[in-house]
């Protein structure tokens, strides 16, 4: 009898260690989990922190370069325009119909090709808003013709070849596109020291890929990505910012034989209504 007493108070107690051991073990769990998530929920707090900070950046980027375009255009219309309408008017004052004939055609003449370097200066500024290629004809015409004025300066070796660009997209889009293009062959040219740089555009799955090669020193995507967080290097805030605006995506990678840097371009189609 006092034996089984024994056996049952050690099983009992054996029992209870044992739930004790478990209860221990759920409450180490919970625990566990419950830290585990709030540290999940301040990484992501943390990383929602900085993509809102990124993303202020970007539109901060792209307001600063939309006003700059501003004060160019409203620079060179005041310096420039702005003289030339003045001189011309002064030309065809009120007392031209007083001068002698001969004077007459002579302001005249001169008015006119004042105001022609008026025109000529205004059309180039619209042309440097909107391209009169990529307009008319589309954003590969306009990127080809970059690209041969670039080879024709004899200053590197540039090439560009579009393989399925039969439909174009709207024409906010091809210009955005275009002004992309545009600063990353700019900040190549003045950075990389490259020998050439080749643009090739493909589509699939209703997106369109433009990748540029060029066998400068080049920049990886982790060192994209850190640019933009700083307060310095406008130009690639601006590309990043055109890029958010087309919904886009932009690659920076080095080919694994590293001669060679590659920088894609990804854009959702969205083709003219």
């Amino acid at each position: 009898m006092f034996l089984l007493e024994a056996d049952t108070t050690g099983i009992s107690r054996l029992m209870f260690l044992g739930t004790l051991g478990m209860l221990t073990l759920a409450i180490g769990i919970i625990v566990f989990v419950i830290f585990h998530q709030r540290k999940v929920i301040r990484y992501q707090l943390q990383m929602k922190k900085l993509e809102e900070e990124k993303q202020q950046i970007l539109l901060n980027a792209s307001i600063r370069f939309q006003e700059e375009e501003r004060q160019r255009i409203a620079a060179d219309l005041h310096d420039d325009a702005g003289p030339l309408l003045a001189t011309a008017r002064l030309y065809l004052n009120e007392n031209l119909v007083n001068q002698e004939k001969a004077q007459q055609l002579q302001s005249i003449y001169s008015a006119k090709q004042i105001i022609d370097d008026a025109i000529l200066l205004i059309r180039n500024i619209s042309h440097s808003l909107m391209p009169p290629t990529l307009k008319n004809f589309g954003l590969e015409s306009a990127t080809t013709d970059m690209f041969q004025k670039i080879s024709g300066s004899g200053t590197l070796n540039a090439s560009a070849r579009f393989h399925d660009y039969r439909d174009r997209l709207k024409v906010d889009q091809e210009l955005l596109i275009f002004r992309v293009i545009q600063e990353l062959i700019n900040n190549i040219m003045k950075h990389s020291n490259a020998g050439f740089i080749h643009l090739t555009q493909n589509a699939a799955n209703n997106k369109i890929y433009l990748r540029i090669h060029h066998d400068g020193k080049g920049i990886v995507q982790a060192e994209f990505d850190k640019l933009n967080h700083n307060a310095n290097g406008l130009g690639l805030k601006n590309i990043a910012s055109r890029i958010k605006v087309l919904k886009g995506r932009i690659f920076f990678e080095i080919d694994p034989s590293q001669t060679y840097y590659k920088i894609t371009l990804e854009i959702p189609r969205e083709p003219i209504a």
